[in-house]
């Protein structure tokens, strides 16, 4: 075991480098569709994909007819989601298996909300509260509030 004091070199800097890299937006999505592989839900298989697609930049166009969401929103919106941002970018969302993205308060709860075994931090520019706001309201939504929200619709039509 080498001493503390003295710098690394080779593998064992390259093992602490990335340790400490954030992952990429292919990283996060080849995680999340390891951990779906035997999920029944639609909705979690529909959202891996959906993530691998906009990872390697061949994300679908919007179905004919749906308003297109705003150009400028945070990393953890999904593309479903017509809600517009809260704000910038406040809180950071992690997965269990510590794949992350930075969301504003809005986003950052319904994607909380979504996960197994999620955590919020707040980023260090955050308002004081952010982590705590994004936590309690994700305990208020159910997962995919999106697509709740649009169903509920549709049921109140018919």
């Amino acid at each position: 075991m080498n001493d503390i004091r003295e710098p690394l070199y080779g593998t064992e800097a390259a093992r602490v480098r990335d340790q400490l890299r954030d992952p990429s937006d292919l990283d996060v999505a080849i995680r999340v569709a390891h951990q779906l592989l035997d999920s029944d839900s639609v909705l979690s298989l529909r959202e891996a994909l959906r993530l691998l697609l906009r990872a390697i930049g061949a994300e679908p166009p919007a179905p004919a007819g749906t308003e297109a969401p705003p150009l400028r929103r945070c990393p953890a919106a999904h593309r479903d989601d017509p809600t517009p941002c809260s704000g910038p970018a406040a809180v950071m969302v992690l997965d269990a298996g510590s794949a992350g993205s930075r969301g504003c308060e809005h986003h950052g709860a319904r994607l909380l909300a979504s996960l197994d075994g999620g955590r919020v931090y707040a980023l260090p520019a955050a308002p004081a509260g952010a982590a705590i706001r994004v936590f309690k309201a994700a305990a208020d939504l159910p997962p995919f509030a999106w697509t709740v929200r649009a169903a509920a619709s549709s049921e109140v039509d018919q």
